[in-house]
């Protein structure tokens, strides 16, 4: 069907569903959503049937929106909400989504913007034309949040001819004939990192994930020269799992090289991408490395974004349906649920995946409408895979902590500035505020202060005892004072001579850039120190190297070699980690409903995604596959 023969489908269902003094100003196709402006914006609201009977009716979702031209200027509206919601309220920030002719006004006090029985909002409505949300303002500001609302804000006619162009796209005339699907692995499959798959029907291509392999010196690219994958105008969107380097690292790629569709992921995964986008072209630059890409080509994937909430199903071709449900590995990440045709055949992407309730998250989602072929990680998956709980995990941290802090030593932790940082954060809060340790600082650097900032803009993706406890009890522990955000160089230099006893957190997880490699060359040779390993680390990265028991490494400063003797005690505690061990797969599947005819499995070494599809079959009697990069598989 057409987006004129969808707008005109729209105007016949209005007709008959809204009432005759309803004003429909217009209607459009903007990327998966109709949309209807009007000047009697209290009327829909007023009455959730007709949006629901519209949607039902159309098979799309459907937006009701004001009337650009009704809407008042933003700096008036602005000065005028400020002269309504009393000073009291404390409001930290007033922006506009020309998108959805929305104004959400974030306060410290919001039940004091709404007033009692909603009397301030209700004359905030009456007064200013825009719809108005009343938020929480996060506890701790994030910049990149801020800057990504700006930049929407200053593109707001790019971003409408952008929406409108994919409108169109998903709307073209279906393919008639034989109907098939299949994949493509294009990175990420028998190994960990540079994750991409090609999702393709007759008349559609879909890529999920465009990572990069951080154990790669030479790049680390996905198969992006794959002919199935060109030309990359002829893919319909990319889906992002989740906001890991080995995930999304080179999407920006995609749009330098001439892809201009969208990209689908959840709010706060199109936040941290942005984020550590921006730290890879930084590291890359720190290392003397020609990027793959520039600051301009991140902006394209954040103008191209179309981030969807857990359980919102979303059109993304002609014939094929998404939703994402929480996969409990990172802030935002999503198991993607596919429903291709007319019922013709339905696929799951887990990505990374914790089945387990964590400290900041609930279990991943094992529950969907029909499942034919089950994407799952092996990270791992191998037999001897097993994983201490996160009580157990706490109580090893202590005890390495606690020997290294009697001796006087210092504590080096590289983490992933997304999810594990803030687990451990959490961790090393609780045992300092009941003295299970003593109290140290202990020092965030790198990502991990901006990372945790966008935690707190995105609540409702954690979990309800972390949520209770930051907004109702008025405990948040991300705010302790033991933690101190490193700003400068000067403060990492200091920190890193002085003879303090201190914990530092730091980028990057793997030891393969960033921070991590200061703190390193500075204390690897003292035996009172202490290095911990949190996180998984991949084959060729420093940290597995340093892991396995590597007594020299070699390093760079200032662009010569520099060797490290490792005399520092090197730990690690496990069960920190955002992937499920071997039991927690093998529940996870155990659990599904409904049962998949068939698994794929990937991201893992070679033996451990081999182990688990052996263990899959003999133990479910189900169909499984250990693909190797470049193997495309017909699903149907």
């Amino acid at each position: 069907m057409s987006a004129d023969r969808i707008i005109e489908d729209a105007k016949e269902h209005i007709r008959k569903i809204a009432p005759s003094d309803v004003n429909i100003t217009g209607i459009d196709y903007e990327g998966p959503v109709v949309v209807i402006y009007t000047t009697d914006m209290d009327k829909f609201a007023s009455n959730n049937d007709i949006v629901r009977q519209l949607a039902q009716g159309l098979r799309r979702r459907v937006a009701i929106r004001p009337d650009p031209d009704s809407l008042a200027d933003p700096d008036l509206v602005e000065k005028r909400l400020r002269e309504i919601i009393p000073e009291e309220a404390q409001i930290t920030d007033i922006y506009f989504d020309d998108d959805s002719g929305e104004v959400t006004i974030e306060a410290i006090a919001p039940g004091i913007v709404i007033g009692k029985h909603g009397s301030i909002l209700n004359e905030i409505k009456k007064d200013i034309g825009w719809a108005p949300k009343v938020v929480r303002a996060p506890p701790i500001p994030s910049k990149t949040v801020s800057d990504i609302r700006n930049y929407l804000r200053q593109i707001s006619d790019e971003r409408k001819s952008i929406l409108k162009k994919v409108g169109r796209r998903l709307s073209r005339q279906r393919i008639e004939g034989e109907t098939w699907v299949r994949t493509t692995g294009l990175g990420g499959y028998r190994e960990v990192g540079r994750s991409a798959t090609l999702l393709s029907t007759r008349e559609s291509k879909v890529l999920i994930d465009c990572g990069v392999d951080p154990s790669d010196r030479e790049g680390g690219t996905p198969y992006f020269n794959a002919p199935e994958l060109l030309p990359l105008d002829s893919i319909d969107g990319v889906v992002i799992t989740h906001a890991h380097a080995d995930h999304c690292a080179l999407l920006p790629v995609l749009y330098k090289y001439g892809y201009d569709g969208p990209v689908y992921c959840t709010p706060p995964t199109r936040d941290l991408m942005s984020l550590n986008q921006l730290d890879y072209l930084k590291v890359s630059f720190g290392e003397g490395k020609k990027a793959p890409y520039d600051s301009s080509h991140v902006r394209e994937v954040v103008a191209h974004c179309i981030p969807l909430k857990y359980g919102e199903t979303t059109d993304i071709a002609p014939d094929i349906r998404l939703t994402f449900q929480n996969a409990g590995h990172i802030l935002g990440s999503s198991v993607c649920h596919f429903h291709i045709g007319d019922g013709l055949y339905n696929i799951a992407f887990t990505g990374d995946m914790k089945f387990e309730r964590t400290w900041l998250f609930n279990a991943t989602a094992n529950k969907f409408p029909r499942l034919e072929t089950l994407f799952i990680e092996a990270t791992y998956g191998g037999h001897r895979d097993h994983q201490p709980s996160r009580h157990d995990a706490a109580n090893n941290l202590r005890e390495i902590c606690e020997r290294t802090l009697k001796k006087g030593g210092k504590i080096l932790i590289p983490v992933f500035a997304v999810g594990r940082s803030q687990e451990v954060m959490l961790v090393l809060e609780e045992l300092m505020r009941t003295g299970k340790l003593p109290t140290v600082p202990i020092y965030l650097d790198g990502l991990i202060w901006e990372a945790t900032a966008i935690h707190t803009a995105y609540p409702e993706y954690l979990n309800s005892q972390l949520r209770t406890q930051i907004f109702q009890m008025g405990q948040n522990p991300f705010l302790s004072s033991v933690f101190k955000r490193v700003e400068t160089q000067e403060m990492r230099e200091r920190i890193s001579h002085d003879g303090e006893s201190c914990i530092v957190l730091t980028t990057s997880g793997m030891m393969n850039g960033g921070p991590v490699l200061e703190y390193l060359k500075n204390w690897a040779d003292n035996p009172q120190n202490t290095l911990v390993f949190v996180g998984y680390q991949a084959d060729g990265t420093i940290g597995s190297k340093i892991q396995r028991g590597i007594k020299e490494i070699t390093l760079s400063e200032r662009g010569r070699p520099v060797t490290v003797k490792m005399r520092m005690n090197i730990e690690t505690s496990e069960g920190f980690s955002g992937h499920s061990d071997r039991r927690q797969l093998m529940s996870y599947i155990a659990s599904l409903d409904p049962k998949p005819e068939r698994i794929i499995i990937g991201h893992g070494d070679e033996h451990k995604c081999i182990d688990l599809a052996s263990s899959l079959y003999k133990k479910f009697n189900v169909e499984t596959r250990a693909p190797m990069n470049l193997e495309t598989i017909r699903m149907k």
